[in-house]
């Protein structure tokens, strides 16, 4: 179930759980998505290319588009300022902005909610494309759309 979360929530929930690492890793999903993603990077960010990756490796078709300077298609593709990360993409009329598990873009996909997109703020270590040597700690997948925030999807 889908529940609202307050900006306020969300952003005390983000600082607490930057802090937890855990040790647990999660194998990665090999299922065909079949759907493009379209991913605008930086042409320097190493992170972002491990992410897409991810994607690549879950069963997306990727096009990435490197750009210096993302804000333009952040504010285009009006991604709310506290769910920014340092990438964004589109999916089947979705954005999704930072490292957003292959998992959660396939569910999106598959219920179509009625929501701009999903969201993964900052960079949580763990997360796809910020591995760091099986450490990981707790992040929360976040559906925006005009009505507000809510947790999609908790990842620990």
């Amino acid at each position: 179930m889908i529940r609202p979360i307050s900006r306020r929530r969300f952003a005390e929930g983000l600082l607490a759980t930057s802090a937890i690492v855990s040790a647990s890793v999660l194998p990665l999903p090999l299922m065909a998505a079949g759907d493009k993603l379209t991913v605008y990077k930086s042409p320097t960010c190493g992170c972002c290319q491990a992410c897409a990756q991810h994607m690549q490796r879950a069963g997306f078709e990727l096009e990435i588009v490197e750009i210096e300077d993302l804000a333009p298609i952040k504010a285009r593709l009006r991604v709310p300022q506290i769910l920014e990360a340092c990438h964004t993409a589109v999916v089947g009329g979705y954005v999704i902005e930072g490292h957003v598990p292959a998992t959660d873009v396939e569910r999106l996909l598959r219920e179509r909610p009625k929501a701009m997109g999903l969201a993964v703020p900052g960079m949580p270590i763990g997360s796809p494309g910020m591995e760091q040597d099986g450490r990981r700690e707790p992040f929360e997948t976040i559906l925006f759309s005009r009505q507000g925030l809510y947790v999609f999807a908790h990842h620990t």
